[in-house]
């Protein structure tokens, strides 16, 4: 039997020296104070085990990886008519990219992008009587922590940054793609980007995504069996941006990265893994981060 522990624990010192280079977010002021040579590693295996290494108390806020769970909450309440009003293929361009919104008549290309993750966040709007705290109730569930907050100093610090996305939003109402107030969904969203966690948490999360859609802390039948291998097939395409394809042929796994340094992978079947480290390579990703998932899949018989 693979002894996770002792592999964690190496592959901590594998990417120790990685952990230092990239560069933190700054684009989002509260972000540029995290300190470099920070590494975490935690995963859950589907018999609901957790093991984990690293400065893994250490929190930080989810960012992007909180559009894998705000587009699961999406499915449960539409399911395939959510695709409709975003698509399922890889960008291809930047993530925050006006141009191809533009080009495709306000229909995002998939829902990891920023503009596909605002218009699931607007589908949401639609649904729920308090988003904010149905999300951040959904993070306390299946993380198993009751106390998961939201940094509210991260989420006025985006909401006061938010031109870009809101041109996309704007953009998007102008075909028709956008049914609520703007400023309301925004703000949501921010909030969800900035709810915190810790690696351990982040794959709890999401360990339904490697259990044919059960969540182990709470039992909850999250997705079906069948809408958790199609997120799974969106995570693997589309869940790092411009360097999905990279990350697919160094990891082999599905994830989702945010920049806040995170990263969650997914092993259908076996474990839900979640990393951190705050230096991000030129694609907004995490430099350690990677690296780690690349020696963690090298190092495990699929």
């Amino acid at each position: 039997m693979l002894d996770y522990q002792t592999l964690l624990e190496k592959t901590c010192q594998h990417v120790e020296p990685l952990s230092h280079q990239g560069e933190v977010a700054t684009y989002i002021p509260a972000l540029a104070e995290q300190k470099k040579g920070q590494f975490a590693i935690a995963l859950q295996t589907t018999d609901g085990k957790v093991y984990s290494a690293g400065e893994v108390s250490n929190k930080f806020t989810v960012q992007s990886v909180s559009k894998a769970l705000t587009l699961t909450m999406a499915l449960q309440r539409y399911g395939d008519d959510l695709w409709q009003r975003v698509g399922k293929e890889p960008s291809g361009t930047a993530f925050n990219s006006l141009t191809q919104l533009e080009f495709e008549q306000g229909k995002p290309r998939n829902p990891f992008i920023n503009a596909g993750a605002i218009v699931t966040a607007d589908a949401l709007y639609s649904r729920l009587s308090a988003p904010i705290h149905a999300v951040l109730e959904k993070f306390r569930a299946q993380s198993g922590n009751s106390n998961v907050v939201i940094n509210r100093t991260v989420a006025n610090s985006e909401y006061q940054h938010r031109y870009r996305n809101a041109a996309m939003a704007y953009l998007m109402k102008s075909f028709g793609n956008f049914d609520n107030d703007v400023e309301k969904v925004l703000w949501s969203y921010f909030n969800y980007c900035a709810i915190e966690v810790n690696v351990v948490e982040l794959a709890k999360t999401f360990s339904y995504l490697s259990n044919k859609g059960v969540c182990l802390q709470s039992g909850e039948q999250v997705l079906s069996a069948k809408q958790t291998k199609q997120l799974n097939s969106l995570l693997f395409t589309s869940g790092l941006y411009d360097a999905a394809g990279d990350f697919a042929y160094r990891v082999g796994m599905p994830g989702k990265s945010g920049v806040s340094g995170t990263i969650i992978a997914v092993l259908p079947g076996q474990f839900t893994a979640a990393v951190w480290s705050p230096g991000l390579d030129s694609y907004g990703n995490s430099v350690a981060g990677i690296a780690a998932l690349e020696y963690l899949a090298e190092h495990i018989n699929h």
